[in-house]
């Protein structure tokens, strides 16, 4: 990984090609789920939690519970847009949360 000093003095930083690929290097290679095309991009929360829903069930790749890697997955994308997710779409994924925990009769 390549990496660059910073300007803060003595520390080293990844720099920003490493950094861009980080989040999809770890959905591809470690035990994360095999995701339908586009989940995230559904208008309906329900729809989005029976896509993960689905794919947590299929998956050979997890290591916990359906359930919980269906949330991860959800939470880490989630986490890794950041800011630069839009406020209709955050209000989408954390209602897609809710019917993920009613999927599963963990209210």
């Amino acid at each position: 990984m390549a990496t660059q000093p910073s300007s803060t003095g003595g520390q080293w930083k990844r720099s920003h090609k490493a950094r861009k690929r980080w989040s999809q290097r770890v959905t591809e290679s470690s035990d994360a789920l095999d995701l339908e095309t586009g989940v995230f991009t559904l208008e309906d929360p329900r729809e989005i939690a029976l896509s993960l829903k689905r794919s947590a069930e299929r998956s050979q790749r997890r290591k916990a519970d359906p359930f919980l890697s269906a949330m991860s997955m959800l939470t880490f994308y989630i986490n890794r847009a950041g800011r630069r997710l839009p406020a209709d779409k955050r209000a989408r994924l954390e209602a897609a949360k809710d019917e993920l925990r009613a999927l599963y009769h963990r209210r």
